[in-house]
């Protein structure tokens, strides 16, 4: 119970250091100097300025990686920002050795930075964050996004609406429209349980969820 304790204190510690943001599983906790190769490595990899280190499980696996978030640029509605992975050498899989083109820095090594981008959706003042639109305009996905937010939705035959109880609807994943189908993506409320592929039937004043899929990790 004392261990849990000291591991949990430790963790609300790192979230409230100075610096950038830190969300670190349990089992991959940084230390200090072990974040300051963290730093320099994403640094030599263009990210000047960091505003979070993640630490995650690579599941199915046992093993876990390092994710660094470099600050947001926003344009209108459009939201970009570089991430790295770095690996260590400690949490990776057996045997993982850098490649050609890694930049190696004692036990951890990193390949080039990402660029990952987001859409920002309106719904009754409030700001969320989609990863990935296709063939919808911003207003017809926070028209789908206000019903799922107040419940305006029923499931089809065949949908659990139980599962649909284990939904964060606060977390748009990605929303997809190919003709008449439309699909959505969101994340299961417990973290690291996975995400939920939706395919939606659209209505003025109610969506019915035809078919629900749960991606487990």
């Amino acid at each position: 119970m004392l261990k849990t304790l000291s591991a949990a204190l430790a963790l609300a510690l790192l979230s409230t250091a100075p610096g950038f943001e830190r969300a670190y599983i349990k089992q991959a906790v940084l230390t200090k100097e072990e974040e300051k190769v963290v730093i320099e490595l994403a640094k030599k990899r263009g990210i000047e300025e960091i505003v979070k280190v993640s630490t995650f499980y690579l599941r199915p696996t046992a093993a876990r990686g390092i994710s660094v978030k470099g600050v947001e640029k926003i344009k209108g509605r459009e939201v970009s920002f570089k991430v790295l992975n770095v690996t260590y050498g400690k949490w990776s899989f057996p045997n993982s050795k850098p490649g050609t083109r890694d930049i190696q820095m004692g036990d951890f090594w990193a390949g080039t930075a990402g660029t990952r981008k987001q859409t920002i959706l309106k719904v009754n003042k409030k700001e969320y964050r989609v990863a990935s639109l296709r063939n919808l305009e911003i207003k017809e996905c926070e028209s789908i996004l206000a019903l799922l937010l107040v419940g305006k939705y029923t499931a089809g035959p065949g949908v659990n609406p139980e599962q649909l109880k284990q939904i964060d609807w606060n977390k748009p994943g990605g929303f997809w429209k190919r003709g008449d189908r439309l699909s959505l993506q969101f994340p299961h409320k417990r973290k690291g349980s996975g995400f939920f592929e939706l395919k939606v039937k659209p209505g003025k004043k109610q969506l019915v969820i035809t078919q629900l899929l749960q991606a487990v990790p």
